[in-house]
């Protein structure tokens, strides 16, 4: 098992060229939020922003758009139907299948605070659109609510999951991890199963990818119980997907891009939480300040 150390990021961090424009940089699609976890969504496509995507768009209720299209001007938001419960609803997906066709995103990211309910069936179609995925949340919970759901997977479109480990049990169908070998042994499962990246996100988040029949497994080295609040996982998301939108359009979208996206991106996370942990210390440290010391982790790494 390989190590996540500055000299990764070194590797594998997107180039910025002088003479680029917002197109170069690709279009992340974020399909969050809900009623009562409205800000999922907001950490996710702020962060995304952040880590350098060109442009984000941003899919979410419609009783939420008004208000949180003018907490984050630089997204394009998309206001969708919603179930009188505050989730997006099934009928949603015509008017995302429609929006993609126009807009053409590059990736989209699917599941931070959508809740359960009608919300997954909306996920189980849109984990069926051919657009390269990242699956995290609620995404995660309704594709593990479905009997069998790896027998009709979409093993040739490049994806990356983002499970922590009671999501990555419920995927598997089995038992929580309770040791190392275990976490190892469920990251390999998955990797195999799906032929995609994944994470498995708790002190030391693994991260897995089967690349031309070679399983490969990596470590973070950084991240601690800073990390260990609500919303740093829509944080994550939204630096994977930011990044995985620069590589993709430089190298293609991949299982190798998508690889070089998550390992950069829980470097960075990580490194963003130990940043403000050494202003905030462990406890006060909060999602929001995560995402805002991403710019000091940027620094640290390019320096």
């Amino acid at each position: 098992m390989k190590q996540i150390t500055r000299e990764t990021m070194s590797l594998f961090l997107p180039k910025r060229a002088r003479q680029s424009h917002k197109g170069s940089f690709g279009r992340v699609l974020v399909v969050a939020g809900s009623r009562t976890m409205c800000g999922a969504g907001l950490l996710c496509a702020k962060s995304a922003l952040t880590a350098g995507a060109g442009l984000v768009f941003w899919a979410l209720p419609q009783s939420m758009q008004p208000a949180f299209a003018a907490a984050l001007p630089e997204a394009i938001t998309l206001p969708l139907p919603e179930t009188e419960d505050g989730l997006l609803a099934e009928k949603a997906f015509p008017v995302l299948r429609d929006f993609i066709n126009q807009y053409r995103p590059s990736l989209m990211v699917v599941g931070p605070g959508m809740g359960i309910g009608e919300s997954s069936l909306l996920v189980r179609r849109l984990t069926n659109v051919d657009l390269p995925l990242i699956i995290d949340g609620d995404a995660l919970n309704a594709l593990a609510r479905k009997d069998h759901w790896i027998a009709d997977w979409l093993q040739e479109r490049p994806c990356i999951f983002t499970p922590h480990p009671l999501e990555m049990a419920r995927l598997l169908k089995t038992d929580r991890a309770e040791t190392e070998e275990q976490r190892i042994s469920q990251v390999e499962t998955l990797c195999r199963q799906t032929e995609g990246v994944s994470l498995l996100k708790g002190s030391g988040t693994l991260v897995g990818a089967k690349i031309e029949d070679e399983l490969q497994l990596w470590q973070n080295t950084t991240g601690g119980p800073a990390l260990a609040k609500a919303g740093s996982g829509d944080v994550l998301a939204g630096v994977i997907a930011g990044l995985w939108a620069q590589l993709g359009m430089a190298e293609g979208f991949t299982v190798p891009s998508a690889l070089k996206a998550a390992l950069c991106g829980v470097y960075l996370h990580g490194l963003a939480g130990d940043l403000a942990a050494l202003k905030r210390t462990d406890y006060c440290v909060l999602a929001s300040d995560t995402a805002d010391y991403l710019a000091q982790a940027f620094w640290e790494v390019l320096a």
